[in-house]
């Protein structure tokens, strides 16, 4: 009871007893009757209650017909945990009521409870052969006790719901929670009922009220949707915007799981289901709910009638070590980026993370290793684009005097730079395919960052959960597009970034929009990264302090006069080559070129 409830209800107690001081007398036996009389008549109440309460069941045990017997009973809880999960069943309905992960805590500290009975509920329904329909939540089970088992060379505990409907005929779900993973088994059998069910499936049907785990809710809400795999086509998800959005699959589907940022809950089919009705929506306005999500999931019946009814439930992290190993696709409910961004992070990253996790146990030390062991592979890479850029520094010159020769006209500009290009043997071009080969790596971290639940809570330095946005100040007031609060990762990374813009101009000929844009790049991804995970923004600041200080290190080694004095050696073979041979590639495109200015020339005198 809360300090508002004690005060409301003191007030209550002293209305009461001023009325009875003031408006009730000894002396007036009609009241003194009426009110015997009104106990008298509330000592009879709990006999009408009790009796009204046995009409009701009879009534219902009536209306479930075949499956009444099993319409009456006391609701009871058991709970079934091993080392990572903790699950408590319901016998009415025999369904899951409570998943809490031991191993976690929300963002306020508390116990990670990822399904409970008030935001989450499970249950199944079908169709008798009269028209009734029936769901297992009108039913009351009998648990058994918890057996330790064996089961696909895996150790765990088992526990059966059983509803007897007699003559043989019962209903039996049976979970087994299997040791040292998130999987919990799940066999649905319905015996000796072929006469009595009726249709080709049954609906089973999942509403989640998705509580808010993480400190960002916009972060929470924008990771948080209903991904499925069908047999035929495989990963499928549903949009992640704030509107309602609905779809419906006709075709035969293997998993259905409600994924959040860091956690999922789903269901695996030993078979699979015959289709899926799935919806998601949001109220931005309620900050208590992340997102709702509702699946009406269909199991064939003949697959529950013949005791083939086997399921999977995963309540669990998203971390790929565990999510790989279940097959199917359900490894997708960790978004590590599409095509070439994933194979990055799954077969570079992730394993390198990994290694440095099992002996480190400071993630801002294994990220500063991440950068220093990316950098490492990337580092002929770096060395050839910047011996590339060297090449332009010291055709600088020359490129300024075609400039100013040709005083404007860009075609002819254009033209002559590419025979000096070409006379020097330099390929302007060479400088920028290294940086493309750094993309993906780039554009992992984007989808590695912000999923890497090994990130969640982790503090380093002055931020305190590495998979989200550090605080150094907050503001009092929202800037657009920056927020309410100052990173001050976000903010290093962007000094970096404009020092190592800064060094590369020392090096190319960017000039003019170009060089105004280089600079304005690092400010644009400072509003961009505010709100990004901090883990994101130290390993871009990091990197680019490793990228500045190879630089400085490569400058030392590569001496401008001995790379000018090589290209005067290309310029002579390329003259011996010319006498010999015919005009180049680069020859022919220039000629062209040439050709197509004297044409636009000719046109324009014609006008005239």
């Amino acid at each position: 009871m809360d300090r508002n409830q004690a005060i409301g209800f003191g007030l209550i107690a002293v209305l009461l007893l001023a009325y009875s001081f003031f408006f009730t007398s000894p002396e007036q036996p009609v009241q003194t009757q009426a009110i015997e009389e009104k106990a008298r008549v509330e000592q009879v109440q709990p006999a009408a209650v009790v009796e009204d309460d046995s009409l009701a069941q009879a009534r219902r045990a009536t209306a479930l017909g075949a499956f009444g017997a099993a319409a009456t009973g006391e609701a009871s809880t058991t709970t079934v945990e091993n080392q990572n999960i903790q699950v408590t069943f319901n016998t009415k309905g025999g369904q899951v009521e409570e998943v809490v992960l031991k191993n976690y805590k929300t963002y306020q500290g508390e116990p990670l409870v990822l399904f409970d009975s008030e935001s989450s509920s499970t249950d199944l329904s079908f169709t008798t052969n009269d028209g009734k329909k029936i769901q297992l939540s009108d039913l009351y089970f009998t648990p058994s006790q918890v057996r330790e088992v064996e089961a696909n060379g895996k150790a765990g505990k088992t526990i059966s719901f059983r509803a007897d409907l007699g003559n043989g005929q019962f209903i039996e779900q049976v979970y087994t929670l299997y040791e040292e993973n998130f999987m919990l088994g799940y066999k649905l059998n319905f015996e000796g009922l072929d006469r009595e069910v009726s249709g080709n499936t049954m609906t089973f049907t999942w509403n989640d009220k998705l509580k808010q785990l993480e400190r960002d809710l916009k972060q929470n809400r924008a990771k948080s949707t209903i991904n499925f795999a069908t047999i035929e086509d495989g990963y499928d998800y549903l949009s992640i915007s704030e509107d309602k959005e609905t779809m419906t699959v006709e075709e035969p589907l293997k998993w259905v799981a409600n994924k959040q940022n860091f956690f999922t809950a789903g269901i695996i089919a030993g078979n699979q289901f015959a289709g899926a009705k799935m919806e998601t929506s949001v109220d931005v306005a309620d900050t208590t709910v992340v997102k709702l999500l509702s699946s009406q999931i269909l199991i064939p019946t003949q697959d529950v009638l013949s005791g083939k009814g086997e399921f999977m439930y995963y309540f669990g992290p998203n971390d790929y070590n565990i999510l790989k190993n279940i097959g199917n696709d359900f490894d997708k409910n960790l978004d590590l980026g599409w095509g070439i961004f994933s194979y990055v992070n799954k077969w570079l990253i992730i394993p390198a993370f990994d290694f440095l996790e099992n002996y480190i146990g400071n993630y801002g030390i294994i990220i500063m290793l991440l950068v220093l062991y990316i950098k490492t592979i990337l580092f002929p890479l770096t060395y050839k684009s910047y011996v590339s850029m060297a090449k332009m520094k010291v055709l600088k010159p020359e490129i300024d005097a075609i400039k100013e020769r040709n005083d404007g006209d860009m075609q002819k500009t254009q033209m002559e730079t590419m025979k000096l290009y070409q006379e020097m043997g330099v390929n302007p071009l060479s400088g920028c395919i290294p940086m493309l080969l750094q993309i993906p790596i780039l554009f992992a971290m984007f989808n590695f960052f912000p999923n890497s639940i090994e990130l969640r809570q982790e503090a380093f330095l002055w931020a305190s959960d590495l998979s989200t946005y550090d605080v150094f100040a907050r503001l009092p007031f929202t800037i657009p597009f920056y927020g309410d609060h100052v990173s001050m990762f976000t903010l290093l990374m962007t000094a970096s970034t404009i020092l190592y813009t800064w060094s590369n101009n020392q090096v190319n000929t960017m000039q003019g929009p170009m060089k105004f844009y280089s600079y304005l790049m690092p400010l644009i991804f400072m509003f961009v990264l505010n709100s990004f995970p901090a883990g994101l923004s130290f390993y871009y600041f990091v990197s680019n302090i490793v990228t500045f200080g190879q630089q400085a290190a490569i400058r030392k080694f590569v001496d401008e006069g001995k790379v000018r004095a090589r290209l005067e050696a290309n310029k002579d073979k390329i003259k011996e080559k010319k006498k010999t041979g015919g005009p180049s590639f680069t020859e022919r495109m220039q000629e062209a070129m040439r050709q197509a200015q004297e044409q636009q020339k000719q046109k324009r005198k014609a006008k005239k």
